[in-house]
């Protein structure tokens, strides 16, 4: 066996390793990092949803149920409600970073509009994220629940009022109020507020249980996240983003699940804990119940009819005596999944931008690429930068391997008189080969592990430039506008494959006819994928094939081995 066909088969085994390693995940209920299956049902394409219909209004099949217990509270149905019906209306208010908007009916969230990020589809219109429309079905909702499971009290079905307020953030003002009031619902009120900031997309809320009965009530409270299990619009498979639901416990840490999982009854995420958050993710975005830590809490996912799931938890109150009242005060979040503010919300938030299994290495590479940013103060420029000073760092691993492949490159025309000659006796002609890697101490494996070393730095990379929401309609310079979007004119996938055959042609040319050709279809294989990633992406790869050319070019000079280019012959 000679010394191309080992590289191929350390190749196929380095390759093989890496999807054991996948498969290894699959296995662990983490999602597989190449190719994962769709896990959403087919489009929803009915109208909002009908009131019968509400994520907790009926008693699920205990089947579809992953919750605390089997002993878990149910949440109750809105015809357990009798009061009278006032209006139902939708109350919209508005800061600095977002719109949001509330319905009279349980005081629901039940559309976000984010002014600061333009739809990608449509630069004129903004990112919506929760919203109730013919594509669309994403809410956060919270009420209240018996303790013992008898009797009705006020739910996110529940009809209450708006009381009279502002519904947009002055200037000079800093906080925008709003409160919604329940009537009395089995001897009890329910009064929800909810405070908007200036500059945050956490929204303080606070809810206070009035017991207006004549005995003592020990209520619970659920707060849940509804949503359909259809991808975000226009999201690329190419991506291999994550969008479902999570569970966050000191504990067990960071645990999602696809709808396909919850839909077959397969999730297994920690049941009780008195620490973390619930929420919904996709690419760039989430949402998040973040309950404070020490309260007890139960959580749970669960479906809740065709194409509907729901996250949520459920904590007990303590008892409220009558003519008394008791509140809670926590925080929902529902904005762009920008890691320093998440970090600075709850311990983990920061995890909702998923950087898979290597986020060890992705998150001080973002740290260093946010530090770029702030003296660059351009996207595209920091990406540059730290490639330039990725591949600095790893100067001398690179330096060892180009050093042993223009030792092979200048072995070449031995090895490839060897093979002519002696290739009717393939036994002599490896022993051969041997002799000659000896006396000239090439390793032939000598440029393959410096760089092997290097791939999860990269792919990590990777993962940085294509989970931060801050690449979202980025400039870079000239045509690119938008670094999170593939090249509109396809100039730098073009580039970048340019490139890559460059490098591929200073790289010594395999003996074998057939390895020679593989040698430049892979190449060419791999770069038609860039013409559909994002340009921060494709920016990131020619920097890092460019500096690579020019680092191999140097030491083949240096070694006496002219640079020269080995053109396919097909």
């Amino acid at each position: 066996m000679n010394d191309i066909r080992r590289s191929i088969l350390w190749v196929i085994f380095g390759f093989s390793m890496v999807m054991l390693w996948d498969q290894w995940q699959v296995y662990n209920g983490h999602k597989a990092t190449f190719f994962p299956a769709s896990s959403t049902a087919p489009a929803k394409t009915a109208g909002p949803l009908p009131a019968a219909s509400g994520p907790v209004t009926s008693v699920p099949p205990a089947a579809t149920v992953v919750a605390a217990s089997a002993a878990m509270p149910v949440l109750p149905s809105a015809a357990a409600n009798s009061e009278p019906l006032a209006p139902r209306e939708r109350v919209t208010v508005g800061t600095d970073v977002f719109k949001v908007t509330f319905d009279t009916e349980g005081g629901s969230v039940v559309k976000t509009e984010f002014v600061r990020h333009a739809d990608m589809a449509d630069k004129s219109k903004n990112v919506v994220l929760l919203d109730e429309s013919k594509d669309r079905v994403y809410f956060a909702q919270s009420g209240l629940i018996s303790g013992n499971a008898a009797g009705a009290l006020p739910t996110h079905k529940t009809a209450m009022k708006v009381l009279p307020g502002e519904r947009t953030l002055k200037d000079g003002t800093n906080e925008l109020t709003v409160r919604f009031e329940s009537p009395e619902v089995g001897g009890v009120k329910l009064v929800k507020t909810y405070l908007l900031s200036r500059g945050s997309y956490a929204i303080n809320v606070r809810h206070e249980v009035i017991n207006t009965g004549p005995a003592a009530v020990s209520p619970q409270l659920y707060l849940q996240l509804v949503r359909d299990g259809n991808k975000p619009e226009g999201e690329s498979s190419f991506y291999f983003t994550f969008t479902g639901p999570v569970v966050y416990t000191e504990a067990k840490k960071y645990q999602k699940a696809e709808f396909s999982d919850i839909e077959k009854n397969k999730v297994d995420i920690e049941k009780t804990a008195s620490n973390g958050y619930v929420a919904m993710v996709q690419h760039y975005f989430a949402s998040a119940w973040l309950l404070g830590d020490g309260i007890k809490r139960d959580l749970f996912m669960r479906k809740i009819e065709t194409n509907l799931y729901a996250v949520g938890m459920i904590t007990p109150l303590d008892s409220i005596a009558p003519n008394t009242s008791r509140s809670v005060e926590y925080k929902f979040f529902v904005g762009p999944q920008v890691e320093k503010e998440l970090e600075a919300l709850a311990p983990g938030l920061e995890l909702v931008k998923d950087y898979g299994w290597l986020t060890i290495l992705a998150k001080p590479l973002y740290w260093l690429l946010d530090k770029l940013h702030s003296i660059l103060l351009n996207w595209g420029w920091s990406i540059v930068a730290l490639v330039v000073l990725l591949k600095a760092a790893f100067y001398w691993l690179n330096a060892k391997a180009y050093a042993s492949m223009a030792k092979m490159k200048a072995v070449n025309p031995r090895i490839v008189e060897l093979r002519e000659r002696l290739k009717d006796n393939p036994q002599q002609m490896q022993q051969e080969m041997m002799r000659i890697y000896r006396e000239e101490k090439v390793n032939p494996m000598g440029g393959c592990f410096p760089i092997m070393i290097q791939i999860p730095v990269f792919i990590a990379l990777y993962w940085v430039l294509l989970s931060s929401v801050e690449m979202r309609n980025a400039p870079w310079a000239l045509w690119i506008h938008d670094l999170s979007s593939p090249d509109p004119y396809y100039i730098l996938p073009l580039v970048m494959t340019a490139t890559t055959l460059l490098q591929t042609a200073l790289n010594p040319q395999p003996p074998d006819p057939m390895q020679a050709k593989m040698m430049w279809f892979m190449p060419l294989i791999f770069s038609v994928m860039f013409f559909f990633f994002p340009a921060g992406l494709v920016l990131y790869w020619i920097t890092n094939n460019v500096l690579s050319i020019a680092q191999q070019w140097v030491i083949n000079t240096r070694m006496g081995v002219p640079p020269q280019f080995n053109l396919p012959k097909f």
